[in-house]
């Protein structure tokens, strides 16, 4: 039944990629017959091998003992907030899953420095360009976002983002909003199973090539084809460090602040609904995502809590919406992995104004049309996580 379930889910996010194609006769379709079977082969991989498992669990145990160095820093400032809270109810969120954000940015930045990072994104991306049939631009971007994040990733390519059609900063953009930055993995491993979060990255970063190449069809020309990497101004390693260190603690504030305010506004909104209607307005919402969560793999009993959380996820962000699903008790297995692997992208509504405003920073008339197709990136993205929660529950 799963399986015919999943044939369904994946008529369903084709045929609403092809009705929003800008392009439908240009659509390449060996690509993307080749990116789907390397999705369910990886799937199946990271989900139901010794293989899989192995990769999955060494990953996690690094992110692990990453997390275990960065409370040495945070109980060190912090002091007793980090031990009398556990004992009483629970270390704050802020301290446990956000401040680590600080440590893993501060070695990104390492890695960066002394040029790993580059190489392997750069050799990476030429590979995928390989496969999906794009661009080494587009390829490279997708890779990068997934390390240094949907608004960082633009700098690295500033040199040609005024030179791009907008068909092709369409592509780079969705790429940007279809995956997660590296230095908040371990913030999502704290909060779900590592498994799925590692299965959703690279799920993700094939699934925007898929959804791309049908809601955007395009064929880059060898003179196009040219990818000019913005080289880092020269600094010393304690200035660099320095940096990266800020921009992490930004991050983490960001992040914060955003949770305060969206997890205080949708108790509000659910308080006001619950009077005037009385049904919650996550509820109400679990009923318009319930048919989605089900052609994703989601039992019917549990498709309106499943789509009440997913649909937490697009108006608020994917922290919020982990926190909902921590607090459910009632879902199966099943279901948690699969709305576990939606959950793990930046698409939501608050992105299409970071990203428009990264580009916007560095050029202003692409970053007014980053904004103009801005809810085209979302719907993109959307279906992207819906994609790959449908082959994760093939397995699961």
């Amino acid at each position: 039944m799963k399986f015919l379930i999943a044939i369904l889910g994946l008529l369903v996010v084709f045929g609403l990629a092809y009705i929003a194609s800008n392009g439908k006769k240009n659509i390449r379709y060996r690509p993307l017959a080749v990116m789907i079977v390397l999705q369910v082969i990886l799937a199946y991989a990271l989900l139901n091998t010794g293989v899989g498992t192995w990769l999955i669990g060494g990953f996690a145990t690094v992110f692990k003992s990453l997390l275990d160095y960065a409370n040495e820093g945070i109980a060190f400032v912090f002091g007793d907030l980090t031990t009398v809270g556990a004992e009483t109810v629970g270390t704050p969120f802020f301290l446990s899953v956000l401040m680590p954000i600080v440590v893993i940015s501060a070695l990104i930045g390492i890695l960066q420095y002394i040029r790993i990072l580059p190489f392997v994104i750069k050799y990476i991306g030429l590979v995928l360009s390989k496969i999906n049939g794009m661009g080494k631009l587009e390829s490279y971007n997708a890779v990068a976002s997934a390390i240094l994040g949907q608004s960082e990733v633009f700098i690295s390519v500033k040199k040609q983002i005024g030179l791009l059609p907008k068909h092709r900063l369409y592509t780079l953009c969705a790429s940007a909003m279809s995956t997660v930055s590296m230095s908040i993995v371990g913030a999502y491993m704290s909060m779900i199973d590592p498994k799925y979060v590692v299965t959703a990255l690279v799920l993700n970063l094939f699934g925007g090539f898929i959804i791309a190449s049908i809601v955007n069809p395009y064929k880059v020309t060898e003179e196009e084809d040219i990818l000019e990497v913005q080289e880092e101004e020269k600094q010393s390693f304690f200035e660099m460090l320095g940096e990266y260190i800020l921009d992490g603690f930004k991050v983490a504030i960001v992040v914060a602040a955003m949770l305060i305010g969206f997890v205080a506004l949708i108790a509000l909104v659910n308080g006001i609904f619950s009077a005037v209607l009385g049904i919650s307005f996550q509820e109400l919402l679990g009923y318009v995502f319930a048919p989605f969560a089900f052609i994703m793999g989601v039992p019917w009993k549990e498709a309106i809590q499943a789509g009440s959380i997913m649909a937490t996820k697009m108006v608020s962000n994917e922290f919020v919406a982990m926190l909902d699903l921590t607090k459910q008790t009632t879902l199966s297995a099943r279901t948690t992995g699969i709305v576990s692997v939606f959950l793990v992208s930046f698409a939501n509504f608050s992105s299409i104004g970071i990203i428009a405003g990264a580009v916007k920073g560095l050029h202003e008339k692409q970053g007014n049309v980053v904004a103009r197709f801005g809810l085209k990136l979302l719907y993109g993205a959307s279906l992207v996580s819906v994609l790959s929660a449908i082959i994760t529950g093939l397995f699961l």
